[in-house]
Parts: structure tokens; sequence; C-alpha cells
């Protein structure tokens, strides 16, 4: 008596591997999310690096370089048209003066500038002034430019 081989997979093989690949495939998914939280942090991070290499160009070149916000992006006067950015990376992002401070940035040529912070505020955050909606980009005027938490 020979018996027929059987080929191929079973229905409860097939549903496993699916429910594998639902798995992964939601896994990914969450993982590539970007929230509005680490694109405001990626925006004021940048910007950061931008001071600083504006900061360098103007040492370097013995001209002054002054940043301002403007309703597209940023600015930076002083430098070559298209030396740095002046965009953000995200819509939705702008600038804002700190309580008591102008609301543009000296970035030099003197080696020492004295204390200088923007806010960095993102619109796809709700609420006013909770937490983790707006991050601060200061330097005390010796070291580099950083990112901070404001505390409401």
């Amino acid at each position: 008596m020979s018996r027929a081989v059987s080929r191929g997979f079973t229905l409860l093989e097939l549903l496993v591997v699916i429910a594998i690949m639902a798995l992964a495939t939601a896994g990914v998914s969450l993982a590539m999310r970007d929230s509005s939280q680490t694109a405001l942090e990626r925006d004021a991070q940048r910007l950061a690096v931008l001071f600083e290499s504006a900061r360098a160009q103007s040492r370097a070149s013995g001209v002054a370089v002054v940043w301002h916000s403007t309703e597209q992006g940023f600015q930076f006067e002083g430098l070559p048209g298209n030396a740095l950015p002046t965009a953000w990376l995200t819509s939705g992002t702008t600038a804002r003066a700190v309580l008591g401070t102008a609301a543009v940035v000296a970035l030099g040529p003197e080696p020492i500038i004295g204390p200088q912070a923007i806010d960095v505020v993102s619109a796809a955050l709700p609420g006013e002034a909770g937490a983790g909606q707006v991050l601060r980009v200061a330097t005390d005027g010796l070291r580099p430019f950083t990112v901070q938490a404001v505390v409401p």
C-alpha cells in the first residue's frame, strides 16, 4: 500500500507566519515614527550647531555675524548668501526671544560674546507652556551653545 505524500503547508503554519510578519511590520512602523518632540530636539540641536559654525566663521573672517528669526525660518547676517541654511527642518518650528533678552543673537567676531539664549518652539505640540514644548539654545558666552529644557 502506498500512501500519498502531501506537500505544502498546513493552515496553522501559514497563520503563524502571517502573525510573525504582522508583528514585525508593526514594530518597524513604530520604530520609524518621528514624534513632534524628537523633531523639536533635532531642530534645536541643529540651531546650536549652526550658531557655533557662524561663530567660528565670524571669528575667522573678522566680520560681525548676527542671527535673527524670520517668517520663513531664520537668517545669518554678515555671512555670504548660502554659507549656512536658513530654514527649519520641521514646519511649524519657530524661535522666540527669551524674556529680558533681544530676539537676535550676536555671534562674533569677538571670542567672548556674552550670555545669549533663544527659545525654539514647536507649533505641533499642544498647549502654551507645557513641559517639553520649548527648548532653549543658550550660551554663557565662553562655552559652546547647548540645548536646554525649559522648566515652566
